[in-house]
C-alpha cells in the first residue's frame, strides 16, 4: 500500500463480509480466507481518529499559511495503530471519490490520500524518496533532496492529495543528525503540502519526537490519539469485553455458542493485555484451528493451545497450579 496502485486497490476492493442469516453456508475454504482477512473491529481509537481527521482536515482546508494542524497516532506495539490509520484512510479516500468522480473517459483518478512508510535508518533523502515512490514520481541517484522535494510537493499538489498518512514515526530520532534533518524534512513537506498529517507509531511520547526545540514544534501542531490497551472497564461500560463481543458476531463457524468469548474477558484480558491486535489475531487462529479439526467451536482450552505473539506471551503468565 506504500504505491498509489496498491493503496487505490486497496481502499476500493470491498472489506470482508461477515455471515448474514439466510445466506448458503460457505465452504470450508471461503470461511478459513474470510477468519483470515475478516472485518475491522470498530474500536474507541478508530472513532476518535476518524473524528478528528474530519475535523482537523477542515479545519485546514483554507489555511494558506503554516502548516495545518495534524495528528499523532501513538501507543504500544499490537495496540490497532496502523490499522485504524488504514481504516480511517480508506473511508477518506471512499468518500473524496465519490464526490469528485473522474469525468468520463478519464484515467486520471483523484488521489486523495497518500501512505508512507518511515524505512528503518531513515534520513532526509531517503524519506523524500518514499514520498517520490508512493505517486511514481521518477527519481534518480543524481537528484539531490532538494530536487526530490520540489517535485514531491509539485505532483501532490497537482494530483490533490488531502491527507497524509506516515507510519512507523517512532523510527526517526531528532537527536542525531540524520533524524533532526528527516524531522525537519517533515516540517518542511507540511507546510508546503495542501494536505493535512497524520503520524503513527509506538509509545512515540516517550521518544525523542516530542523532546527538544524540534519534539515542541511537532507537539504544539498535533493531537494526540491515543490507541492503548482497552480497558476492562471504563465507568459503566466494558470495551474489552464490547470488543470480543463484535468479534464473535463476525465469526463463521457451525457450532459456536453465542456469548462464549464475552464469558471468558478477564482471561482474555490478562492473555493479551488489553490489545486489540492481539485479541483479534487470538480468536481468529482459535477460529481457523475449530474449521480446520472439525469442532467448529471456540471454547477456553482451544484458545489456551494458541500460541499467541511473542509480546503477549511474555506479558501473560499462566497461573500454575502447585
Amino acid at each position: 500500500m506504500t504505491t498509489w496502485q496498491g493503496w487505490h486497490r486497496f481502499a476500493i476492493t470491498d472489506p470482508p463480509t461477515p455471515p448474514r442469516p439466510g445466506d448458503p453456508p460457505r465452504s470450508t475454504d471461503e470461511r478459513l480466507a474470510y477468519h483470515s482477512a475478516f472485518v475491522t473491529i470498530r474500536t474507541p481509537a478508530i472513532h476518535t481518529l476518524a473524528t478528528q481527521v474530519r475535523t482537523l482536515m477542515i479545519l485546514g482546508r483554507h489555511q494558506p499559511t503554516t502548516a495545518r494542524p495534524s495528528l499523532i497516532v501513538t501507543g504500544p506495539a499490537a495496540a490497532g495503530k496502523t490499522t485504524a490509520l488504514l481504516n480511517v484512510g480508506r473511508t477518506c479516500h471512499l468518500a473524496h471519490t465519490r464526490r469528485n468522480p473522474a469525468p468520463p473517459g478519464s484515467a486520471h483518478t483523484a488521489v486523495p490520500v497518500a501512505y508512507v512508510l518511515v524505512p528503518p535508518g531513515a534520513t532526509a533523502k531517503t524519506l523524500v524518496t518514499e514520498f517520490a515512490r508512493y505517486l511514481g514520481i521518477p527519481v534518480t541517484t543524481r537528484m539531490t533532496q532538494t530536487q526530490i522535494s520540489d517535485a514531491v510537493c509539485h505532483t501532490y499538489t497537482t494530483a490533490g492529495v488531502q491527507l497524509v498518512m506516515i507510519d512507523e514515526i517512532h523510527r526517526l530520532n531528532p537527536r542525531t543528525t540524520t533524524g533532526a534533518q528527516t524531522a525537519d524534512l517533515l516540517k518542511d513537506l507540511s507546510e508546503r503540502l495542501p494536505a493535512t498529517f497524520v503520524y503513527a507509531g509506538i509509545n512515540v511520547t516517550d521518544t525523542p519526537l516530542f523532546s527538544g526545540t524540534r519534539g515542541a514544534q511537532l507537539a504544539g501542531r498535533a493531537t494526540l490519539v491515543d490507541c492503548g490497551p482497552l480497558p476492562a472497564r471504563h465507568g459503566t461500560r466494558h470495551p474489552f469485553r464490547d470488543a470480543i463481543t463484535d468479534i464473535e458476531n463476525n465469526l463463521d463457524l457451525q457450532q459456536h455458542k453465542p456469548g462464549t468469548l464475552p464469558r471468558h474477558a478477564p482471561y482474555l484480558h490478562q492473555r493479551t493485555a488489553g490489545r486489540i491486535g492481539s485479541l483479534t489475531r487470538l480468536i481468529r487462529q482459535a477460529a481457523i484451528t475449530a474449521i480446520c479439526d472439525g469442532t467448529e467451536r471456540i471454547t477456553k482450552r482451544s484458545l489456551d493451545a494458541v500460541r499467541l505473539d511473542h509480546l503477549a506471551e511474555t506479558h501473560h503468565r499462566p497461573h500454575r497450579r502447585q
